[in-house]
């Protein structure tokens, strides 16, 4: 069955392909070198594709993502109806059937599609491996909610042993950013579910992590969506309900909600493309510092500013 090309791009960090951030293990056997029956052709190469049955491809049940959004992969079915699938899915070989390390979304949207075969890459990982694949592939195409994401990293420190700059690296965040993901991983269970059904930001739901109680988290998240709060409401109501709740345990380490500050640090510094700090004072006054190190630097982020005030 020819497939033709269509929509459905593999992965690209930084101009790089999946490979050059995690290889195979050298034991692999590429992909290869034993035909096999629902293949179309001997691969010799193990960046060579083939062509192999649907139905002979499973997910991995370890991967990061959970939720589909259903209408978006109905859009990527008709893209692939119209133009077939543009870039092979990553598979290794599990027992009598295939894998998906990457690529599910393709993989699903194809079944959709009524393909019968689907291009592949055949590889041999670790477990490790193929879990920072998975992830990586999805933060690329912000597929996670912030709680898919911050149980990735956790699984991938705890279980895997990795450093948090270690996995920082990995997944091209700042430690800063894998630290304030994971601490969402703190808040009631039933807030949690709040943020993944988009009912409360991740700026709402850090807020709340100024408190440790989940019955006052779970009563600030309801509010929040009733009514339609911003974050920084969010974060005058939480000030005050640390002066009514005086058995409430509260971080001491430095200004409340300094968090906050942090997480607008990062965002700022992604945006300029150099490191921006914000130095609050208690009044909630302060001023914001942009780095540069160089004139063509200081041009670029001039060029940035002025761009962006005469939106």
């Amino acid at each position: 069955m020819a497939v033709k090309r269509g929509l459905g791009r593999g992965l690209n960090v930084a101009g790089k392909g999946i490979d050059s951030l995690i290889a195979p293990k050298a034991s692999e056997n590429t992909a290869g070198e034993e035909k096999d029956g629902n293949n179309k052709e001997k691969v010799s190469n193990k960046n060579t594709e083939i062509f192999m049955k649907v139905s002979d491809i499973e997910p991995n049940r370890q991967q990061p993502r959970k939720a589909f959004d259903e209408d978006a992969l109905l859009e990527l079915a008709d893209s692939i109806r119209q133009y077939g699938v543009l870039s092979p899915i990553l598979v290794q070989k599990n027992g009598d059937y295939y894998e998906i390390v990457a690529g599910e979304r393709r993989w699903r949207a194809a079944k959709l599609a009524g393909l019968k075969e689907i291009p592949v890459i055949i590889r041999e990982y670790s477990p490790q491996q193929v879990m920072e694949i998975s992830l990586i592939e999805n933060i690329q195409r912000e597929n996670l909610n912030p709680i898919e994401e911050a149980q990735a990293f956790k699984r991938l420190l705890t279980e895997f042993g990795l450093k948090q700059d270690e996995l920082a690296e990995r997944v091209s965040k700042s430690r800063t950013a894998v630290t304030n993901s994971m601490r969402l991983l703190k808040l009631d269970e039933r807030v949690q579910q709040m943020l993944i059904d988009g009912m409360i930001s991740s700026g709402h739901a850090r807020a709340l992590l100024a408190v440790e109680d989940g019955e006052l988290q779970y009563t600030m998240a309801k509010r929040v969506f009733d009514e339609k709060l911003s974050v920084r409401d969010v974060e005058k109501l939480m000030k005050g309900a640390l002066k009514q709740q005086t058995n409430v345990p509260v971080k001491t380490k430095g200004p409340d909600l300094n968090f906050l500050y942090r997480d607008l640090e990062e965002r700022m510094t992604g945006v300029m493309g150099t490191k921006v700090s914000i130095r609050q004072k208690a009044d909630q006054k302060g001023k914001i510092e942009i780095a540069y190190h160089s004139g063509d630097e200081l041009d670029r982020i001039t060029e940035i500013l002025l761009s962006a005030a005469a939106k």
